[in-house]
């Protein structure tokens, strides 16, 4: 009985720290936009972006709209994205995408979790090649009518490609692709369609996968594992398959 609280307990310790980090990303995303373009969200796509993304992780609307409050303050921080490179063992390329206020803690968490875990931080560009930066856009099936006509309505607002796949709860979603200059056009041709948007995000696809063996795979799964538990990396993108 003592073993299966124990267990109970750290996986209730791992959702709670899962929730806190993905509250952290989007209030760094809220505070980015408002910044960037105001407290208007009608105004502000990007801010209207991080407030999709906070409901999509369940973030209570009061967290929302103090996060924006606060983002208006003076005395906020300013908080800035930067995308670090490299190799994961057994070659697998790898994107982390971070948002800071200190580069240099955050260059040297990154680089110090792939050193130890059999990785080679790269220069800048030294993978993003294999990479293609689109936006993505994951939307309920409750939500589309009829996924055919709306792909076909869509592709004249930049969609690339569309298709089913899971959330992280596993959940199924209908997710869309455009190429990274697209991304305002598509969203507002889903907004002029009345479709609601789960979640949207901005994501490094890899052009190719890599198959490895299972050895292998949890070796790289590994570094991602401690890359994604850096407070400042907000996402990891590799291309295994």
């Amino acid at each position: 009985m003592g073993r299966f609280f124990e267990a109970r307990k750290h996986t209730i310790m791992a959702r709670n720290k899962a929730v806190s980090k993905a509250f952290t990303r989007v209030i760094r995303e809220i505070t980015t936009a408002v910044k960037g373009g105001g407290e208007d969200p009608d105004t502000n796509p990007a801010l209207r972006r991080a407030i999709q993304n906070g409901r999509a992780v369940s973030m209570p609307r009061d967290k929302i709209e103090g996060a924006i409050k606060r983002a208006l303050g003076a005395d906020s921080e300013d908080w800035a994205e930067a995308i670090y490179e490299g190799y994961a063992p057994h070659g697998v390329a790898v994107m982390v995408v971070t948002a800071t206020n200190n580069p240099t803690r955050t260059v040297a968490n990154v680089r110090h979790a792939f050193k130890k875990n059999g990785g080679n931080m790269g220069a800048t560009g030294s993978v993003a090649f294999q990479f293609k930066r689109m936006g993505v856009f994951r939307i309920k099936p409750e939500h589309i009518e009829d996924p055919e006509m709306l792909e076909l309505e869509m592709i004249d607002h930049g969609l690339e490609e569309m298709g089913e796949s899971v959330d992280d709860n596993g959940e199924p979603v209908w997710v869309l692709r455009c190429d990274f200059e697209e991304f305002g056009t598509l969203q507002t041709g889903l907004e002029q369609a009345n479709i609601e948007v789960t979640s949207t995000a901005l994501e490094h696809v890899p052009d190719t996968l890599m198959e490895l063996g299972e050895a292998e795979v949890e070796d790289v799964m590994k570094m991602v594992a401690v890359l994604e538990d850096d407070e400042d990396v907000n996402h990891v993108f590799h291309n295994l398959g």
